[in-house]
C-alpha cells in the first residue's frame, strides 16, 4: 500500500455496491452500500443513501445513512436525524440529533 496524504478523501458513489473489507489512510465518503468491514485512519461520512453492513473503526465520524454492526470512533461520533446504527458503539464523544436511530449499547472512553 502507498503512502496516502491524511488530507486525502475516497469516495463510494450512490448506485454503487462493494463487496469486502475496505481499508484506507485518510478520509473516506460512502454514499453507496458497503457489505464488509471498513477501517479508516481518518474522517468517515456515510450519506443518507449510504450503508454498511459491517464493522466500522475509524478516527471520526458523521454518520447520515445506515450502520448494521459494531462501530468504534476514537475521537467524535455524530448521529445525524437521518442516521440508524443497529449494533454497539464505542466513541469518545457522541452527537445524536433527535430523530436518529440507535439500537445497541454504547461505551464512551477518554482515550
Amino acid at each position: 500500500m502507498s503512502d496516502t496524504s491524511a488530507s486525502s478523501i475516497n469516495t463510494i458513489t450512490a448506485g454503487t455496491t462493494i463487496t469486502g473489507d475496505i481499508a484506507a489512510n485518510g478520509d473516506f465518503r460512502l454514499d453507496g452500500v458497503l457489505q464488509g468491514n471498513i477501517v479508516l485512519t481518518g474522517k468517515l461520512v456515510v450519506g443518507e443513501k449510504g450503508s454498511v453492513k459491517g464493522n466500522v473503526q475509524c478516527q471520526n465520524a458523521n454518520i447520515f445513512g445506515l450502520i448494521e454492526g459494531n462501530v468504534q470512533v476514537n475521537e467524535f461520533l455524530t448521529l445525524y436525524a437521518s442516521s440508524s446504527i443497529l449494533g454497539d458503539i464505542v466513541t469518545g464523544k457522541l452527537s445524536i440529533e433527535p430523530g436518529a436511530h440507535f439500537s445497541g449499547r454504547c461505551t464512551m472512553n477518554n482515550d
